[in-house]
């Protein structure tokens, strides 16, 4: 069983970078996570060293399909007056700059904070189930 908080982990180190920039690759049989990172080695992956069903790709948020439909759910639920304006903030660059300037000045950015890692977690918690990871809820 690995701990869920060394996936979470994983995940975050994938996801605090632009898409493609950062991997962890687990191995489901002895739970040891390996990292890459295109700016650095922090651990070297030979690719094909990682071919088989007990190694799987931590996914990235951008994989979990969180980002647009995440906001759009929050602002439903906490500013629905304000979903015109943040669509138009959406439509050009900068816009998650813009977005949370927008929650700071409406006092909303810790709970915005608050409710997309409580999504992120779920997701998480969900691709493990779906990739037959077992985890504890450390």
């Amino acid at each position: 069983m690995i701990p869920f908080s060394e996936i979470q982990d994983a995940f975050l180190f994938v996801s605090s970078a632009e898409y493609g920039m950062n991997s962890a690759i687990l191995c489901k049989d002895t739970g040891k996570i390996f990292y890459r990172s295109e700016d650095g080695v922090i651990d070297r992956i030979d690719e094909e060293e990682f071919d088989g069903d007990e190694f799987i790709e931590i996914p990235h948020k951008n994989d979990l399909d969180l980002d647009m439909k995440l906001v759009f759910e929050f602002v439903e639920l906490h500013m629905a007056d304000r979903f015109a304006r943040v669509q138009q903030i959406f439509s050009d660059r900068g816009a998650y700059r813009r977005f949370k300037d927008l929650l700071s000045q409406n006092g909303l950015l810790q709970k915005w904070y608050d409710f997309e890692n409580q999504r992120e977690e779920e997701a998480l918690r969900k691709w493990c189930l779906e990739n037959g990871i077992e985890s504890n809820s450390s």
